[in-house]
């Protein structure tokens, strides 16, 4: 019933035909963190990162349960800074770990909810973004929604073999940043996103490289398992050596995982997963720091050697994004220069520094709402 009302009640607003100015609340929530931003169209009018304590959040026994004091706690921030929730045109939150999904903007229903309560793919803190907005949405009876999540499958048959036929490669990404860079790309080159072939990649806690044709995401790597190193991901190991660790007794399951993820690549070499210490080693003339932070470098361009096979050799361009393409500091232009020096022959690089997240997001649902493009309802 209540999309029946959201679907009417944008009808008639831009049937109206006037300065429609939308204003679009944005949830993010992190492992340890909520983000919450407003947009009034697009530009960004409020964005606060509210900070959880590990002993707030350990009071809670499953993820799932954090979201009630999550809500409150942004209802809260609202309050303080005077914003009413029944200004919003619209909510939007970050996608969850769903079932494999085509690119878009989604309406937020029953069906996602309940997956993301009871199975989903993977427990990680985005999921808690969907719950969170339908409710306060709810609340306001206007529409709520998720954009290109993590879990955005648009790989070709082809690209899903793995070697094994018990295991098949899976589209995990940072969809949400590779998309929103794509079409930045496009617009700013005066093509359709669907007009171009693409290699995107994302620098962050974990590194996805991407090829899109035409307007589709068609490879990229499972960014918690492949590809690359990253400053605290393993990304792809050599399999014999790592089924030898498994096996000699010396590591449980959830020490691997954690080798994996949290405490692989640069902070395993180098005990440290913060760039700005490892761009200080070098700085110093310690010649070990350089090695690995070039070897991440080296990694990320072999992997979009490999997505320009993926193009057959015709790209367009490369879009390096993400907080780990900052200008200064983390990951910095010296970094992104290694990587240029090795890829630029295939194409030229394009660099747009920082996260866009927040703004992806507000885009998607305002791309809705001014009928450019049509919600998409969620079916498993």
């Amino acid at each position: 019933m209540l999309l029946t009302i959201f679907y009417r009640r944008i009808d008639q607003e831009v049937a109206m035909n006037k300065e429609l100015n939308w204003k679009i609340l944005v949830i993010n929530p992190g492992s340890t963190s909520t983000a919450i931003a407003v947009f009034q169209g697009e530009k960004e009018l409020f964005h606060k990162t509210i900070r959880h304590s590990l002993e707030e959040l350990n009071k809670f026994e499953t993820l799932f349960q954090q979201y009630p004091f999550r809500e409150q706690v942004i209802l809260q921030s609202l309050e303080q800074n005077k914003i009413k929730l029944e200004e919003f045109s619209a909510i939007v939150g970050r996608g969850g770990v769903l079932s494999p999904l085509s690119s878009g903007t989604y309406y937020i229903n029953e069906v996602m909810l309940e997956e993301l309560r009871t199975r989903p793919r993977v427990e990680h803190a985005s999921n808690l973004a969907a719950q969170i907005a339908y409710e306060l949405a709810q609340k306001i009876e206007v529409p709520a929604f998720i954009v290109d999540p993590v879990a955005v499958d648009e790989m070709e048959p082809i690209a899903r073999i793995s070697g094994l036929p018990e295991i098949e490669r899976e589209s995990l990404s940072h969809a949400l940043s590779l998309k929103a860079a794509a079409r930045r790309a496009a617009r700013e080159l005066g093509k359709s996103y669907s007009e171009l072939n693409l290699i995107v990649v994302h620098l962050g806690g974990g590194i996805s490289i991407s090829a899109h044709h035409k307007g589709r995401m068609i490879d990229v790597n499972n960014a918690s398992s492949e590809g690359p190193f990253s400053s605290e991901r393993s990304g792809g190991l050599p399999i014999m050596a790592v089924i030898k660790m498994c096996y000699s007794g010396q590591y449980s399951l959830s020490e691997m995982r954690s080798k994996v993820m949290g405490k692989g690549g640069m902070v395993a070499y180098l005990g440290t997963n913060n760039t700005l210490e490892v761009e200080e080693l070098i700085a110093g003339g310690n010649q070990h720091a350089e090695l690995i932070y070039k070897a991440m470098a080296y990694q990320i361009a072999k992997g979009i050697g490999e997505m320009a096979t993926v193009l057959k050799g015709k790209v367009d361009r490369i879009v390096i994004t993400g907080n780990g393409a900052g200008d200064k500091g983390a990951l910095g232009t010296t970094f992104v220069n290694w990587i240029t020096e090795r890829v630029g022959f295939i194409a030229p690089v394009i660099v747009y520094p920082g996260s866009e997240e927040m703004k992806a997001l507000a885009m998607g649902a305002l791309r809705v709402l001014n009928g450019e493009e049509e919600a998409k309802v969620y079916k498993v």
